[in-house]
């Protein structure tokens, strides 16, 4: 174990982190669908050996092989109660490679379903989950925590907060992004990189998802807001599949070269994500050697990058959405509502027909089931609108969350509200059998719970990232 602290090295020289686990991994024949995260079990000396390939390389920091070791993940592969085990073993085998010639951290990422207020996973016990992994990998040995590749800030909130409930260990928190360098979920890298700090992050930045391109410009943004340490672990490029395999293209000197760029924005922290070896770490350790870390920067936001100013968060009020169903809920009259099916084919006519007979004989409303998706009918979000447009008639839209994930959903909302449609029947949506597959489901991001609050946010005039939009819908 290294006698100097890692935060005090770290104020003297910048820090190279290994690369990529599961491209290792996967190159020694280890097939995807393997629990990565076990191999910490049953073949040690592979992980072992690994670490030992990136520190010859030259890295200061290696990660434990324990990305995706919490509870719920590892329960599908049917080892939840194995999570102590493999953390503590995770943490004993890097420790084991890396002895007195660096660091070790403890790797954590995200538990891989929704928590509050997008799933059903509260925050409490997403905090318990992480909870458990970080009590292991402390009685493994780490020195410093990173904790990576989440899209969600309430999700790496909670698992900062669990650290912190057990250990006063570093803790470097990095989100993944998109190429505009907003989170995976919209939140500008502006406003996360700030909370991750107010939260108690001593290190934090981005990794994986893009290259170093687009993630040096995140690194820029984040500069310009925040005078904490920061890291940069990209990918090595964007994968392209080439013959049913995912290939990173990013050369070891293309990498080494970004490494520069980054240390002279501030970077203390630099490593790879997916697709870096052995050889991009080289490249980057050989990099950082002919570089001082750039001095600390003063605090100071720019016009082109500072968050917009917080707008009217006053949740829509009934006449303010001119829905007529909402007066009518609101002074308790009754409603008379009628399911109209959305028609096979393209052809609206129909029931555009049936809606102006509804309309005709005393019908107040229309609601517009999101019916089934195989026998090739229309979308009950495109004849809501229609019905609204050419029947006169107000309608209610039932909306499923299957097989939308949440920025999906988000675009579908705000699309409906710009073509008039303000009701909305928000259902979590019924697991299908497709075809002749009967083992086969559907793919939910949220239920109803994550939807209500999407439309929560939306009526305030947030988005999910909160970021503001122009007006509430």
């Amino acid at each position: 174990m290294q006698a100097t602290p890692f935060l005090e090295t770290l104020e003297a020289r910048v820090l190279v982190f290994d690369g990529a686990m599961g491209t290792m991994l996967y190159g020694r024949g280890i097939f995807i669908n393997r629990c990565f995260e076990s191999l910490n079990l049953t073949q040690p000396d592979l992980v072992r050996d690994v670490h030992q390939e990136y520190l010859r390389a030259g890295a200061d920091v290696i990660e434990s092989n324990t990305f995706g070791a919490n509870r719920v993940k590892l329960r599908a592969f049917g080892l939840a109660d194995r999570v102590h085990e493999i953390n503590v073993a995770g943490a004993r085998l890097a420790r084991e490679a890396v002895g007195d010639r660096g660091y070790v951290a403890g790797a954590i990422g995200p538990l891989g379903v929704r928590i509050e207020p997008w799933g059903k996973i509260g925050v409490d016990e997403a905090m318990q989950h992480f909870h458990e992994q970080v009590a292991a990998l402390v009685a493994g040995g780490v020195d410093v925590f990173v904790l990576e590749t989440f899209r969600d800030l309430n999700e790496i909130g909670a698992a900062i907060a669990a650290v912190r409930a057990v250990s006063d260990k570093p803790i470097i928190a990095q989100m993944t992004t998109e190429e505009d360098g907003n989170s995976l979920d919209g939140t500008p890298a502006e406003q996360f990189a700030p909370e991750l700090v107010a939260r108690g992050a001593n290190v934090v930045g981005v990794n994986c998802s893009v290259g170093p391109a687009p993630m040096l410009e995140t690194i820029e943004r984040i500069a310009q807001v925040s005078d904490a340490w920061l890291a940069a672990q990209p990918n090595a490029g964007k994968p392209r599949d080439i013959e049913g395999r995912n290939i990173y293209l990013c050369s070891p000197e293309y990498m080494a070269s970004y490494a520069r760029r980054f240390i002279a924005h501030g970077v203390r922290v630099v490593g790879g994500c997916c697709g870096t070896t052995p050889e991009h770490i080289r490249q980057i350790a050989m990099a950082v050697k002919q570089l001082a870390p750039a001095v600390a920067r003063e605090v100071h936001s720019s016009p082109s990058t500072s968050v917009a100013s917080a707008p009217d968060t006053r949740p829509a009020v009934p006449r303010e959405r001119k829905s007529w169903l909402a007066h009518a809920l609101t002074r308790g009259r009754f409603v008379r509502g009628v399911e109209l099916m959305p028609p096979k084919g393209h052809g609206p006519e129909d029931a555009i027909e049936q809606a102006r007979r509804l309309r005709i004989r005393g019908v107040d409303v229309v609601t517009i089931p999101d019916g089934p998706r195989a026998g090739g009918r229309m979308s009950a979000l495109s004849l809501a609108v229609l019905v609204h447009q050419h029947a006169g008639l107000e309608t209610v839209l039932q909306y499923s969350c299957r097989d939308r994930n949440l920025l999906g959903i988000q675009s579908d909302l705000l699309g409906a509200h710009a073509m008039g449609l303000r009701n909305l029947l928000g259902i979590t949506g019924d697991v299908r059998t497709l075809g002749d597959i009967p083992d086969a489901t559907a793919v939910f991001d949220v239920d109803s719970v994550g939807l209500t609050n999407v439309v929560t946010r939306l009526n305030r005039g947030l988005d999910i990232g909160g970021r503001p939009t122009k007006c509430p819908a």
